[in-house]
């Protein structure tokens, strides 16, 4: 298996070294050298509009431009630390990003009140991790969430944090490529029909699998780990379907949609809007290395026991 997935990666990076430059920086979206459409590049998702609506806004599916704007300009402030707090990152560090260019009050838009349509038994469930979490925050490294331990942060579908919110996007004829820094996942993804692996190989980001329909880049993902934790509830039943649109050379439109009936009562559906990232460089995240972080989280409990 070792040995496939490095030829695999090898075929991909000796295609891309080989292929001739795309039609990127034309005039509205191109086309790569054997006629896909171009995704290729680096987009932003990060985003100030919330994955589900407000309770508060209930029936408002969209901000007004002032509220828009009010929104963006609060988070671009230094708010000072709560007491007895050892202090996070100021507004320069942050990749909050800003509502989105729909101005959508949530990313959600079926069901068509914004919210995750949740079972009774999948809140109960939330409550209950949510419960033991307080109680038990460090009882061992496995308290900590799989970003503290540094396996993986954003997740597929990703969801927008306070940091690290790009993909960077290669092609192939064969191939489509989708990197993550954060943490360091790249999704290798095959374009040639092949099937989903075998159920019982699971793995943290799912096993995702893509097509063309048309101009939109159709990419199903299945086969989660049963320990992934997605930053919305989901199982090792979960499926992903996400789709990738490009409508100008600076923007891509995506939308994604999750189902899981052993986790909600329907299929959920969010899109947003992905801006081009000009001139982006992209730093090597090194998680475990100097991840004092957990050692100390760790340490702490002891103390705090004892």
């Amino acid at each position: 298996m070792q040995k496939r997935i490095i030829s695999v990666l090898g075929a991909v990076a000796g295609g891309l070294m080989l292929l001739p430059a795309s039609g990127a920086g034309q005039d509205g979206p191109g086309k790569t050298a054997w006629g896909d459409p171009d995704l290729q590049g680096t987009w932003s998702y990060a985003s100030l509009t919330p994955l589900q609506r407000p309770t508060s806004m209930a029936e408002k599916e969209f901000f007004t431009e002032e509220e828009a704007a009010q929104r963006n300009y609060a988070v671009t402030l230094d708010q000072p630390d709560p007491p007895g707090s050892v202090g996070a990152y100021n507004a320069l560090w942050f990749d909050r990003g800003e509502v989105g260019s729909d101005l959508r009050t949530s990313l959600i838009v079926d069901p068509a009140d914004g919210r995750l349509p949740m079972t009774a038994e999948t809140r109960r469930r939330q409550a209950e991790q949510e419960e033991y979490a307080a109680a038990h925050p460090a009882d061992s490294w496995v308290d900590r969430t799989n970003w503290d331990r540094c396996i993986t942060y954003h997740g597929v579908p990703p969801i927008s944090t306070g940091y690290n919110n790009s993909y960077q996007i290669l092609q192939t004829p064969t191939h489509v490529a989708i990197r993550v820094e954060n943490i360091h996942d790249v999704r290798i993804i095959p374009l040639d029909g092949r099937p989903h692996l075998n159920d019982r190989i699971r793995q943290w980001n799912g096993d995702s699998r893509a097509h063309w329909e048309g101009d939109t880049l159709v990419v199903e993902t299945a086969n989660f780990s049963d320990q992934t934790v997605h930053r919305f509830p989901s199982s090792r039943h979960t499926k992903a379907v996400e789709r990738y649109r490009r409508v100008s050379d600076d923007l891509i439109e995506t939308q994604f949609t999750v189902e899981d009936a052993t986790v909600y009562t329907a299929p959920w559906t969010a899109v947003r809007p992905m801006p081009r990232l000009d001139d982006y460089i992209i730093y090597e995240y090194a998680c475990h290395e100097g991840n004092y972080a957990m050692s100390n989280i760790l340490m702490s409990e002891r103390s705090a026991e004892k």
